[in-house]
C-alpha cells in the first residue's frame, strides 16, 4: 500500500494559480523588509511559472484573478491543502489572508472535491508548513501555524500520519525544505533546515534519501511527475542560486526546468506557494 501511495506524489492534472495585484508591491507582508519589488518583473516571473505549467506540461491551469484588496492572494498554496480528491480550505496564520479562501474554495468545489473548512477559531495553517511526502505529512509549527491546525489537518486526512516540526527561524517549513521527487527531500544545508530534517527523519518510520541544497530558499522546488514527460523538476534559476542549480542537475531522471522568482521571493515568495496542485481523476 505505501509503496503505490508514494508513486502517486506529483501526479497532477489541475493547477489553481492567482494574478498578481498591484498592491503585492506595497501591502504584501514580509517577514524583512528589503529591495522593493519590481512588479513588471514580478508579472513577467510569474506569466513564465504559468505557461510552464500550462504550455510546456499540459496541465489544466485554474487562473483566479488579483483581488487588490487581498496583496498576498497569488501565494495560493497558503489557503487549501490537496490530496487525493480531498482538500481542506486552512485558516491561514495572518488574519488578513482569511479572505483569500473564499475564491479558492469556490474553484475547489467547482473541480467537484471533497472540500473541508477549518472553521475552528483556535486553529491556523498556512499549506507552507505542509509538506506532503507521498506516504505521510510533516506539518510545520511556525508563527502561521499551531498544533490545532495540524490535528484538523490529521482528521481530515485519515489515511497518512501526520508528524509536527517545530519551525523558528523562518516563515514556514517549506522555506528551507520540499520534495524533489519520490522519496526524495530537497533540503537546504543551515543548522535550522538541518534540524528539521533530523527531526522529520526520527518522527518516520521510513528512510528518505537527501538532496542537499546550499541555500534553503532553493529548495523550496516543484516536483511534479507527468505520464508524457517523466519526473519534472521547477527549481530557481542559475542566475539566482548557481550551487544550488549544480546540486539539481545531478538529477539526471529529472526534467530540469529553471524558473526565476526574484520578485516574489522580496515578500517571501517560494516557487510551491505560487500554484495549488490537483490530480483528478478523469470523470468516467
Amino acid at each position: 500500500m505505501a509503496g503505490l501511495i508514494a508513486t502517486n506524489l506529483g501526479k497532477c492534472t489541475h493547477v489553481i494559480v492567482r494574478a498578481i495585484p498591484q498592491s503585492l508591491c506595497t501591502e504584501a507582508l514580509r517577514t524583512e523588509q528589503g529591495s522593493e519589488v519590481n512588479l513588471d518583473q514580478a508579472w513577467q516571473e510569474h506569466e513564465l511559472y504559468v505557461g510552464v505549467m500550462k504550455n510546456k506540461l499540459g496541465l489544466n491551469v485554474i487562473e483566479l484573478p488579483a483581488d487588490e484588496n487581498l496583496p498576498d492572494a497569488p501565494f495560493v498554496e497558503d489557503v487549501a491543502v490537496v490530496c487525493g480528491d480531498n482538500a481542506l480550505i486552512t485558516r491561514p496564520g495572518a488574519p488578513s489572508r482569511r479572505k483569500e479562501v473564499e475564491a479558492v474554495k469556490k474553484a475547489l468545489q467547482e473541480l467537484q472535491l471533497n472540500v473541508v473548512e477549518m472553521t475552528d477559531e483556535n486553529a491556523t495553517l498556512d499549506g507552507g508548513d505542509v509538506l506532503f511526502t507521498g506516504r505521510e505529512f510533516f506539518v510545520g509549527l511556525s508563527k502561521r501555524t499551531n498544533q490545532r491546525g495540524a490535528e484538523i489537518l490529521a482528521d481530515t486526512f485519515k489515511d497518512y500520519a501526520v508528524s509536527t516540526v517545530p519551525v523558528s527561524d523562518y516563515l514556514h517549513l517549506k522555506s528551507f525544505c520540499s520534495m524533489a521527487g519520490p522519496n526524495l527531500i530537497a533540503i537546504g544545508s543551515s543548522e535550522a533546515a538541518q534540524k528539521a530534517l533530523k527531526t522529520m527523519q526520527q518522527m518516520s518510520d521510513h528512510r528518505y534519501d537527501k538532496l542537499t541544497v546550499p541555500d534553503d530558499i532553493a529548495a523550496n522546488c516543484v516536483y511534479l511527475n507527468i505520464p508524457s514527460k517523466g519526473h519534472v523538476l521547477l527549481h530557481r534559476t542559475p542566475e539566482e542560486f548557481p550551487e544550488s542549480v549544480k546540486v539539481f542537475e545531478k538529477l539526471k531522471d529529472h526534467m530540469l526546468i529553471p524558473v526565476a522568482n526574484t520578485e516574489l521571493g522580496k515578500v517571501d515568495g517560494a516557487l510551491t506557494c505560487c500554484s495549488l496542485l490537483i490530480n483528478k481523476k478523469t470523470d468516467l
